[in-house]
């Protein structure tokens, strides 16, 4: 006899699916982060939304969440998965105290409206932290600032409008900031290509592609984060491509974001290419120091409005913590949350001497580690050539070389499994999360899979 089956937000889930318990969870968190770190940031986690394959885990503030997600989140996710093996990604949202227990409500409700609309409400939210008024202009983002607000003053000039930059120097800040400005007056779009992905499969499955279509295309303004995740996925680069014309042909603006120009994006059509790259193609750059520390200041700034206290930071922490942070403001703001953890914890003012012990193994990574590197440091020290360990033949030899560049790839940088998957021949996130428990697993039980490990550190360290 077919299971009965309910429909629970965007998916239909058997009535046998196992459904977290989330007092079981937080007992987990409990006993694994300690009872120090769990009554001053987990404790506030709330579930929010549960899917078959991910959780929407709200969180008071900005900063909760950016702290949350800058130290505890893999192992968040990993507590998770003892509980729902299923799940592989958590997302935060910000829950105004007084809202919450309203929105831990809606999670039982049972919506009346089409599956892919319903999905699509889930997720077309744009966030109204992340507007033009709080964007901090500098050399490195101004051209793409300038365009992006040209953009919502002249629709259509500008079409598509492709923001291209490295990860974490606030494309996606940009997407959000466009959408909020022009939301009022047009049927705003905005959402991941990742997500794209996720409904047009459930649309497939449940076939609706009809409602999928037509949800889409009737968007006049429609804005796509990250989409270099269409590479290699050759339906899903068909249906976009339709997508974009039929947007193109009623007068959409298309705004797009990606990690790199169209031109480098690794197995997309070249038709695919020529679109995206037809508008305007603008880049972001990694932040300079002067930019990096009007950053800064103005975070302390938000965590001194948001929690009416005082932080006492010198010029020359800030201007260290500016100089040393090499990368994107993902990683700056992480920093920053370090110090002032330490700081707050302590009941210290900090001095550059305290920094320096504080972050020196931060910096280490931040200064030198990337996905490449890691693959090249490890195929040399395993003697192997670099195409055969890409490659998708699995014998030993092979295989397991290819699991420590994964597990280093999510260790050492700031990469997130899809994107890993991707540098590895554009395999699945699941694929990542197994080398990364496996290899994990073998260092704890294998002296000599951990001498390999702390080896092959040391070299990406002293690169």
């Amino acid at each position: 006899m077919e299971k009965n089956k309910f429909k629970n937000q965007n998916l239909y889930v058997s009535e046998e699916e196992k459904i977290l318990n989330w007092q079981e969870v937080q007992t987990a968190f409990k006993k694994t982060f300690g009872v120090e770190v769990y009554d001053s940031w987990l404790q506030k986690i709330a579930l929010v939304k549960e899917y078959n394959d991910f959780l929407i885990l709200g969180v008071p503030t900005r900063f909760f969440r950016d702290w949350i997600v800058s130290r505890y989140l893999d192992k968040i996710l990993e507590q998770v998965r003892n509980f729902k093996l299923s799940i592989n990604r958590v997302e935060f949202t910000i829950i105004e105290e007084n809202k919450q227990n309203q929105e831990l409500l809606k999670i039982h409700e049972i919506n009346k409206v089409t599956e892919i609309k319903d999905s699509i409400l889930n997720y077309n939210r744009l966030n109204p932290n992340l507007s033009f008024e709080n964007f901090i202009q500098g050399k490195s983002n101004d051209i793409a600032l300038s365009y992006s607000r040209k953009v919502c003053e002249h629709l259509s000039r500008y079409n598509p409008l492709y923001i291209c930059g490295g990860v974490g120097l606030g494309k996606t800040h940009l997407l959000n900031a466009i959408g909020l400005t022009l939301q009022n007056d047009n049927n705003v779009m905005f959402i991941s290509a990742e997500r794209f992905m996720y409904h047009f499969i459930k649309s497939i499955k449940k076939n609706d592609m009809v409602n999928f279509k037509d949800f889409f295309r009737k968007s006049s303004i429609f804005i796509i984060d990250d989409i270099q995740f269409i590479s290699g996925k050759e339906s899903l680069q068909e249906e976009f491509f339709h997508t974009f014309n039929s947007l193109m042909d009623k007068g959409s603006q298309i705004i797009i974001s990606a990690d790199r120009a169209p031109t480098k994006l690794d197995r997309v059509q070249e038709r695919m290419k020529s679109r995206l790259g037809g508008g305007l193609v603008v880049d972001i750059e990694t932040p300079d120091l002067e930019l990096k520390i009007k950053i800064i200041k103005k975070k302390i700034e938000e965590i001194q409005s948001q929690f009416k206290e005082n932080i006492n930071l010198d010029n020359d922490v800030i201007n260290y913590i500016a100089s040393e942070s090499k990368t994107n403001i993902r990683e700056l703001i992480g920093v920053l949350n370090r110090v002032i953890a330490f700081s707050r914890v302590n009941n210290k003012t900090l001095n550059v001497t305290d920094c320096k012990n504080i972050l020196k193994d931060v910096f280490n990574q931040i200064r030198v580690i990337t996905v490449d590197k890691i693959q090249n440091v490890v195929s040399n020290y395993f003697n192997i050539p670099l195409s055969e360990m890409l490659s998708q033949r699995r014998s030993r030899p092979l295989a397991r070389p290819r699991q420590i560049a994964m597990y280093l790839a999510k260790k050492m940088t700031t990469r997130s499994l899809p994107e890993i998957g991707r540098r590895f021949a554009n395999r699945d996130h699941t694929t990542v999360i197994h080398a990364v428990k496996t290899i994990s697993r073998l260092s704890e039980q294998d002296d000599e899979m951990k001498k390999n490990i702390n080896q092959i550190k040391s070299l990406l360290l002293e690169q």
